[in-house]
């Protein structure tokens, strides 16, 4: 059975830690890899940079933040969606972002889904056994 990766994409350390715990208590993904902004994101799906050794295979999905430094989450997907060899990732905008303009832009962009971040973390664990249970069931 072929090794079902997660991609999360955050420069909130917070943010990240929620989402690697509820990850970790749902048993969702094999592997969990995390980058701190669209940057990374695009050097570890190019296995470039700092991620030219990593074992190649595409994420079953991405886990992106909308509003980070260097390069957005809305550059980034618009980077992935634009690469031939990546557009086809499954990418879920998971952002405390309410904006319309981000909301559209999103999807304008090609996300497959966009998750605003709930505040309690019962709630954040809800959203994020929906998106597993989407994703990856």
């Amino acid at each position: 059975m072929q090794e079902r990766r997660i991609l999360l994409v955050e420069d909130d350390a917070n943010d990240a830690e929620l989402t690697l715990r509820a990850l970790g208590r749902l048993n969702l993904g094999d592997k969990v890899d995390v980058t701190r902004d669209g940057q990374e994101a695009l050097e570890y799906l190019e296995c470039r940079g700092s991620f030219s050794n990593r074992s190649s295979g595409d994420p079953a999905v991405v886990l992106m933040d909308v509003k980070m430094p260097r390069l957005s989450g809305l550059e980034a997907l618009e980077r992935i969606r634009a690469n031939p060899a990546l557009k086809t990732i499954p990418i879920v905008m998971l952002t405390s972002s309410r904006a319309d303009g981000d909301l559209r832009k999103s999807y304008e962009l090609g996300t497959n889904a966009y998750v605003v971040k709930p505040v309690a973390f019962e709630q954040y664990l809800e959203a994020v056994t929906g998106l597993g249970e989407f994703w990856l069931g």
